[in-house]
């Protein structure tokens, strides 16, 4: 429904505004943006399903991960984070849009009555948005410490755990041979804080995680050996019981399916290996956090300049200013694309956090299916995009239509 009511209104959103009366442009504005955070919220709910998957069970007559509580689903704290974060972060990039389209048309000393209105909604819009972006990447961090120990010992690539409460790390260099960072530039308490918000609990380290990882493993072999034996005969009383005390491990197990199909008869080479693997690129992780939060404290600070210059009506006596306001245009695509990485990277080897690994959600898809859908996905988007930046620099330079008179600014 949502998907619908979104496109729905799009289409007259572009297609029938001319046609419509203020009150009409009003109500599908208003609508659009409703739909639109409908669909955000069902993805990210889903999102936050699989990098937390509260409220489910896995069911061993249907062999699958079924709803115990849809309510637990829905207000998933991971979810809800991520949901007003993301959100936020689509504020900011509407707002840097109309900042620096507004930036252009002072540059050019065009349309400059309406340009500086623009930049004055855009700036305070932008500069709550922003900052809300950065209170909820602290609750994201602080839900990620709960639930994705891994994420966050990669994001700061602290390999083993510090006495508590932990330090953030500004600058390093990750070593992934010998498990170090270098040159490491820290602030003392952050991450605690930040992960634990407290001063006392420690934050697990890399190699810890990966100790504690093996013993999962171990752990899950025996949910898994149950399970196995359970396809042969259900009825056993004493499998069952097995199995629900080792479940939680489960998935944990099936990371051996990487180095061998009879997952109870692994080795100990084998487990080193599979928690080992647990183990996402700490440099890819480590750079595209600091990038992100950077260009985060950027935007706030551009919104906060753009809002006292709006305020003492100066937005157009500084053009060094309005360059970088129009430059500043492709930063926060950048930065969500960070966000993005962050996430989603993070998890691996995840495709549900702890239940089912990236190897064997893929295992039953052919190399070539999954290429072939990646490369249409890719042109399918990259065709999109052209276009979208063709039309959006073709209206720009195009400008408001003047013969609308003053209803153009409003």
């Amino acid at each position: 429904m949502a998907f619908f009511l979104e496109a729905t209104f799009v289409g007259l959103f572009f297609f029938g505004w001319n046609r419509m009366s203020r009150v009409a442009h009003l109500i599908v504005t208003w609508a659009l943006a409703i739909a639109t955070n409908l669909s955000a919220l069902w993805i990210l709910i889903a999102n936050g399903w699989m990098q937390f998957p509260a409220g489910a069970w896995f069911n061993p007559d249907t062999m699958r991960m079924e709803v115990s509580n849809f309510m637990e689903v829905l207000f998933n704290p991971v979810a809800q984070a991520k949901f007003v974060h993301t959100v936020s972060a689509g504020y900011v990039v509407g707002a840097i849009f109309v900042l620096s389209i507004s930036a252009y048309y002072l540059l050019r000393g065009r349309h400059a009555a309406l340009a500086k209105r623009s930049m004055t909604v855009a700036a305070s819009f932008g500069l709550a948005s922003a900052l809300s972006v950065v209170v909820l990447g602290d609750e994201s961090g602080y839900t990620a410490g709960q639930n994705q120990k891994m994420k966050i010992a990669a994001i700061e690539a602290m390999w083993n755990t510090e006495p508590a409460p932990a330090s953030f790390t500004v600058f390093g260099i990750p070593d992934l041979k010998n498990h170090t960072t270098k040159y490491e530039v820290k602030v003392p308490w952050v991450l605690g804080l930040i992960a634990t918000r407290t001063a006392d609990m420690e934050v697990p380290g890399i190699n810890n995680l990966v100790e504690t990882a093996k013993f999962r493993i171990r752990n899950g072999m025996i949910a898994y050996d149950a399970l196995d034996k359970l396809k042969k005969d259900r009825g056993n009383a004493s499998l069952r019981t097995t199995l629900k005390v080792h479940v939680d491990d489960l998935g944990y197990a099936l990371l051996l399916k990487r180095f061998r199909p009879d997952v109870q008869n692994a080795t100990p080479a084998e487990i080193d290996a599979a928690a080992a693997s647990t183990i996402p690129d700490v440099p890819v992780l480590f750079w595209s956090f600091r990038f992100m939060v950077g260009l985060g404290f950027f935007f706030i600070a551009l919104f906060a300049v753009a809002f006292w210059l709006s305020a003492k009506r100066k937005l157009d006596t500084y053009p060094l200013f309005l360059k970088v306001a129009f430059w500043s245009l492709p930063l926060p695509w950048i930065a969500a694309e960070l966000g993005w990485i962050v996430a989603e990277y993070g998890r691996q080897p995840w495709v549900i956090e702890g239940v089912l690994p990236t190897a064997l959600g893929v295992s039953s898809t052919p190399a070539s299916n999954v290429l072939f859908s990646l490369l249409g996905f890719f042109v399918f988007y990259s065709t999109l995009l052209v276009a979208d930046v063709y039309l959006m620099v073709k209206y720009i330079r195009l400008g408001p239509d003047e013969t609308l008179g003053h209803s153009v600014g409003e």
